[in-house]
């Protein structure tokens, strides 16, 4: 199988350059395209000695896969980048957080939670390879760079990599609508794995049946469920917060310490 896939979107390739340049075979640029974006691009990727191919709006929609690149594609060799759940937690130095996502097959429900996780600042986010959408082009354009900044990680088995994790100290928590316990009550201050369900299905019965606990985020208004993504980000912005005032007093003041 081939090593090389395509990532389109300026903001994708830009953040690749940045944090994986060594990774970009080529970028392939539309030739009508002569803008300000476009020459900053060109100048990224010289610094970085990465070839920009001048092509046609077709065959970068060809590459991409939509016609929806903003005239721009870049071929990336993957062969590199594997990483495994038990490089990561060996060298964390705070708690673990990590966002699992049990079956996710929209690719922009994956894109969006790993931006989320990128804003919270999870340590990794781990899918199964079965049953779920992988890193795809659409998955890095949505993901704003997020792709690239947040660790990948596909089990063959989830259930058994959520056992795993148990086995090293890591609460496991499911996110469910029909749980017991509410968000806010729960004990979101030590090494945590957030579990969320595939869209309009929820978690698999062996995966909830893996879970310590089972949380509910409160819901006042009349809809009865949320976007993946969503629900995402309330877990992990409920967690940092709880994690802020363990150590250092109301978030607003760690906010503001970093201002100064």
């Amino acid at each position: 199988m081939s090593s090389i896939r395509f990532i389109f979107g300026f903001h994708a390739i830009l953040s690749r350059l940045r944090q994986n340049p060594d990774s970009i075979k080529d970028i392939f640029l539309d030739s009508a395209r002569r803008d300000q974006r476009a020459r900053d691009l060109v100048k990224s990727a010289e610094s970085q000695n990465v070839r920009v191919i001048s092509c046609e709006d077709a065959r970068l929609s060809a590459m991409a896969g939509t016609a929806r690149h903003q005239g721009v594609a870049a071929a990336v060799d993957t062969s590199r980048s594997y990483i495994d759940i038990e490089d990561i937690l060996d060298t964390l130095i705070e708690p673990a957080l990590l966002l699992v996502l049990d079956g996710v097959v929209d690719p922009h429900n994956l894109g969006a939670c790993l931006r989320v996780a990128d804003a919270f600042g999870a340590h990794a986010l781990v899918v199964p390879k079965d049953r779920a959408v992988g890193l795809t082009a659409a998955v890095h354009k949505v993901a704003s760079g997020a792709a690239d900044t947040v660790p990948f990680v596909a089990v063959t088995n989830l259930a058994r990599t959520l056992r795993g994790l148990k086995e090293r100290g890591v609460t496991v928590i499911g996110a469910a609508a029909d749980a017991d316990h509410d968000l806010d009550a729960a004990e979101l201050r030590g090494p945590l794995a957030w579990v969320m369900g595939a869209e309009g299905k929820g978690l698999r019965r062996l995966t909830r049946e893996t879970c310590d606990l089972l949380v509910s985020i409160p819901m006042l208004g009349s809809v009865s469920t949320l976007n993946v993504s969503v629900s995402a980000g309330i877990c992990l912005f409920e967690t940092r917060r709880q994690r802020r005032q363990h150590v250092s007093g109301p978030a607003f003041a760690t906010r503001a310490a970093r201002r100064q």
